[in-house]
């Protein structure tokens, strides 16, 4: 039989609370520069490449996990090869701020697996506050332009449902660290992309040929400080906290997503935007002070 978990703090501290805004900023800025190197790469053989640059970074400086290599193995496959294959193949055809916005699925998906396979509380005044925050998400959002791209939108919406069964599963590893977890994720998931991209995609060696310093830059971005400091931080915060609590904290995502599409892919900020801004915030602010 399993030992029991170790028991969870009730509140975050300002440690954690910084470490959450940190990758909501991470992986908000990681749709942007992705966004705009899709135009180049085939998006799985993107991810691919992304993986291998945070294997290799951070492959020297863990241990191989032996007891936990096959949960390792099948948590790349679904939190990353398969989640990471739908959700850039639906932001290929989809504006970053709007994929960003979508991808805030996860949210419910994470907590509502996180109450029903965790036993995790989850208090009238955090649903609130959840929904408070998708208001503010929708008024983001504008007048829908999403309609005639509803194809791309289910790739996305898949790839937050896998993505909150990864992080259950990895919610259930004992005796392990975060940066371990990122490493040896990565490890897997990239040779598993890389025949995922050989299967479903074409122009491989011409993609790779014509990548510009900006493309590969922004390869560096995803594989480096997106995945292996992103997760190695993420993986920590939801294997000492509940990932109900963490999880409000992917809200700020698209507010970061929507301001580095303002900055480096030239969208613009109207007065819906700045409104939804305000109110995630609010509701995000709900979420971390209710109690259960």
């Amino acid at each position: 039989m399993q030992p029991p978990a170790a028991p969870l703090p009730a509140r975050l501290g300002a440690i954690d609370i910084c470490l959450g805004v940190a990758v909501a900023l991470t992986w908000g800025m990681g749709l942007v520069f992705a966004k705009a190197a899709i135009a180049h790469f085939p998006p799985i053989l993107l991810m691919a490449l992304r993986f291998s640059v945070t294997a290799a970074a951070l492959v020297w400086f863990v241990r191989l996990p032996r007891a936990h290599l096959g949960m390792l193995f099948a948590i790349a496959f679904i939190s990353a090869a398969v989640q990471y294959s739908l959700t850039y193949t639906g932001l290929k055809q989809l504006d970053a701020s709007v994929a960003a916005l979508v991808v805030q699925l996860e949210v419910p998906f994470l907590t509502l697996l996180g109450a029903l396979l965790l036993k995790e509380p989850t208090g009238p005044r955090r649903w609130a506050g959840i929904g408070l925050a998708f208001v503010g998400v929708y008024l983001i959002a504008g007048e829908p332009r999403v309609a005639a791209q509803w194809g791309a939108v289910l790739l996305v919406v898949g790839g937050a449902a896998t993505w909150a069964v990864g992080q259950v599963m990895i919610r259930r590893l004992e005796d392990i660290d975060g940066l371990t977890v990122t490493a040896w994720v990565a490890v897997m998931a990239a040779p598993q992309l890389f025949v995922m991209s050989l299967v479903f995609e074409t122009g491989h060696w011409q993609a790779l040929q014509g990548a510009g310093p900006v493309v590969w830059g922004a390869v560096l971005y995803l594989g480096l400080v997106m995945t292996a400091l992103g997760y190695g931080i993420w993986y920590t915060l939801i294997r000492r906290n509940p990932v109900g609590r963490v999880a409000p904290f992917l809200l700020l995502l698209p507010l970061f997503s929507v301001l580095g599409g303002l900055v480096f892919l030239g969208e613009s900020l109207s007065p819906p935007v700045i409104i939804g801004g305000a109110i995630v915030l609010s509701g995000v602010a709900l979420i971390l002070t209710g109690r259960s």
